[in-house]
């Protein structure tokens, strides 16, 4: 699984719509609201690299409401689950 961290500005008074409407692209698993420079986040997941490009440039960035964009990706998961599980081999609770 391929993921993206993709930034997002909304124009002015459209980031409740823009995010609801952001989830409805497949690919968009999560879509969180922020403080900052941008207005929201969406987590962005794939099966392979290249479907990438027609997801954040081809869906994500023509979505009404979409300012701007700023995508990062993803080399490495870390989650508390997978550190707990690795620290806790071998320790009985």
């Amino acid at each position: 699984m391929v993921t993206s961290i993709v930034l997002i500005r909304t124009e002015r008074g459209r980031t409740e719509e823009t995010a609801e409407s952001l989830l409805a692209i497949s690919a968009v698993s999560e879509v969180y609201s922020v403080t900052g420079e941008y207005d929201l986040v969406a987590i962005v997941r794939v099966r392979k690299y290249e479907d990438m490009a027609d997801v954040v440039p081809g869906k994500v960035a023509r979505t009404p409401g979409v300012a701007g964009t700023h995508t990062l990706m993803a080399f490495q998961h870390y989650s508390r689950h997978d550190l707990e599980a690795a620290w806790g081999l071998g320790l009985e609770t």
